[in-house]
């Protein structure tokens, strides 16, 4: 299922809950533990969002705990999401983004680790037409159905503007303590977390990479062309100039130093990694046939100080292979 896991789940939860570390997550929880419940948190990412704690997973598990006390699991979904993104059965947002079948990721992976921990239902932060795709009535309605959760997802915020889950007509949950939260404003959470003592919690920010236009274009490049990128690939696309190299490649070109360090330890044996021979200046990272590596190099030249020489050496490497040519004066590309 998952590519990576961390932490370790407490005993004989009662239910499990989707974990973003935003208020609306942090309260889901809160509420339910007021009811002495025992909840356990999952925090799902990929390459697209929630990276910021790679490599640093059990910190953050402990972290959450101490201002929190939301006992946390981190489930890496990267290999799952980026299969779903050649094709998201609901389609994508405005740029590249496929919110409706995200959630329904996270939601199946919820209800089958629940399964495995014998929790009886799942929770979500969700608020009742807070985002305008992932959020309206009928999408919480698709999310049930195709996740196969009707009646265990719980959204304790919204709770009383929804249909009954079975927690709550079993009496587990006591639903007269649960919220009717709805639209964007915030003023309803906020003096909730002031009422249960909450006060560091995150600002609203960053978010799914996939709503970025530049960037979904991008990675939407690579798809189009039935290139089904891996996560490597995906975090080169985050640096440098973007050339695409029909029908499967790709040029990356470093804008600056920090970008060409981060291009070279991205890099495997399988990338092939062009640089100038003779003067210092970009680094390529490129992906397609020999055949293409001229017009690379063209690009690459264009982006140092050699672009008006009349030919440049050109060093390149691919793992334990190595080589240099001489590239002519700029070639159209």
């Amino acid at each position: 299922m998952a590519e990576k896991f961390f932490g370790s789940p407490i005993p004989n939860p009662q239910a499990v809950a989707l974990f973003s570390r935003g208020l609306d997550s942090i309260l889901a929880v809160k509420v339910l533990q007021q009811q002495h419940l025992a909840i356990q948190g999952i925090f799902f990412t990929t390459p697209f969002f929630n990276t910021g704690i790679r490599g640093q997973e059990n910190e953050f598990i402990a972290k959450i705990a101490k201002d929190y006390g939301i006992p946390l699991c981190v489930i890496d979904i990267s290999t799952e999401f980026l299969e779903l993104l050649a094709a998201p059965a609901h389609g994508y947002g405005k740029n590249f983004n496929p919110c409706i079948d995200c959630k329904l990721l996270m939601v199946r992976n919820a209800k089958t680790y629940a399964a495995k921990w014998s929790a009886s239902f799942i929770v979500t932060g969700e608020v009742l037409g807070q985002r305008p795709f992932s959020q309206r009535r009928d999408t919480m309605r698709i999310i049930e159905r195709d996740s196969e959760t009707t009646g265990m997802l719980l959204r304790p915020l919204s709770a009383k503007l929804l249909t009954e889950t079975i927690p709550e007509l079993e009496g587990l949950v006591d639903r007269t303590k649960l919220f009717d939260f709805s639209g964007r404003g915030r003023k309803p959470q906020l003096r909730l977390a002031a009422e249960l003592g909450i006060t560091n919690f995150p600002t609203p920010a960053g978010g799914c990479l996939l709503t970025d236009p530049a960037y979904a274009r991008r990675i939407k490049t690579l798809y189009t062309h039935e290139r089904h990128p891996d996560a490597r690939d995906v975090e080169i696309l985050k640096y440098g100039r973007f050339y695409n190299f029909p029908p499967a490649g790709f040029l990356v070109v470093g804008r600056n130093q920090s970008e060409n360090q981060q291009l070279l330890q991205l890099a495997d044996k399988e990338t092939i990694i062009m640089r100038l021979g003779e003067i210092p200046g970009p680094i390529g990272i490129f992906s397609g046939s020999e055949e293409q590596m001229p017009a690379a190099a063209s690009l690459l030249i264009r982006h140092s100080k050699a672009r008006n020489k009349a030919d440049v050496l050109i060093s390149w490497k691919q793992g334990n292979r190595s080589g240099s040519f001489k590239q002519p004066k700029i070639i159209d590309c």
